[in-house]
């Protein structure tokens, strides 16, 4: 199926949504300040499935939220699309930021989720922090809105190959730029970051859950990812060594067969069973 980009109106927010290919639903949910087409490299090696993206409020193209700052609200918000978009279940893949709220979705709601892959994510406010450089690189979305800021921070910040690939560098800033979030958007995602912890939720997230790291992540140290795979008790880890943050846009092909390798074995143990 060739994509399908539309607006849907939920709540007093304007969304930006598109769905491509055929199959099992995977939705994706992106990382702070990004929007739907920054997943271009990695959706093109996703084969076999109905990829579902969205911009959040408050990023790409979508208008600002109307619920309050917390991974619930947002929770709560995902749920309902996914129902207004015709989905009772997915496959959900979150990637930093979109990885912890896709960790609240999984505890939060159940029942919409059939297996989880969290990539570059951590523990949210208990996380083990990264250096203070990189942390106050975050705080505001300036590297969504100057291509010289981020071509001069990013070998640093993101780590992996975008150390030595000034083309990814300059393929990144191009989508970037495409669609930068708005300021408020932007502090309303932080916000909700700040409030979140993998701990008290982790009981409740008892479904097959893959936890992707880069060996080579500055902005979420490995030894998050260690800690996550021990509190969720259905988990595994895959950590690629030479991978950064940006591990599923700079190796998109590796990403990708370690993620469908891990959905279809799932698929398998259940229809077994």
């Amino acid at each position: 199926m060739k994509p399908s980009t539309r607006y849907v109106v939920f709540g007093s927010a304007r969304v930006r949504v598109r769905t491509e290919g055929t199959g099992a639903p995977l939705l994706l949910l992106m990382g702070i300040g990004g929007h739907l087409d920054m997943w271009q490299p990695l959706a093109e090696q996703l084969h076999g499935r109905q990829l579902v993206m969205f911009d959040f409020p408050g990023t790409g193209e979508s208008t600002l939220p109307w619920f309050p700052p917390t991974m619930a609200n947002a929770a709560l918000f995902v749920r309902g699309l996914m129902r207004r978009l015709g989905l009772r279940r997915a496959d959900v893949l979150g990637y930093s930021w979109g990885g912890l709220l896709a960790q609240q979705l999984a505890a939060q709601h159940a029942g919409t989720v059939r297996k989880l892959v969290l990539a570059c994510t951590s523990l949210g406010a208990l996380a083990i922090p990264s250096g203070l450089r990189v942390t106050a690189r975050l705080l505001t979305p300036r590297r969504y809105h100057a291509p010289g800021y981020l071509a001069a921070i990013a070998p640093e910040t993101f780590g992996g190959k975008f150390r030595r690939d000034p083309a990814l560098v300059d393929a990144e800033a191009a989508r970037r730029m495409s669609h930068p979030p708005s300021w408020r958007g932007y502090a309303l995602q932080l916000i909700a970051a700040g409030t979140f912890s993998t701990f008290p939720l982790a009981p409740l997230i008892r479904h097959p859950t893959l936890i992707l790291a880069g060996g080579d992540d500055p902005m979420v140290k490995t030894l998050n990812q260690h800690i996550l795979h021990r509190v969720l008790p259905n988990s595994e880890l895959r950590i690629l060594e030479n991978a950064g943050h940006l591990l599923l846009l700079d190796s998109p092909e590796t990403s990708a067969r370690i993620i469908m390798s891990f959905l279809e074995e799932a698929a398998h143990t259940a229809a077994r069973r």
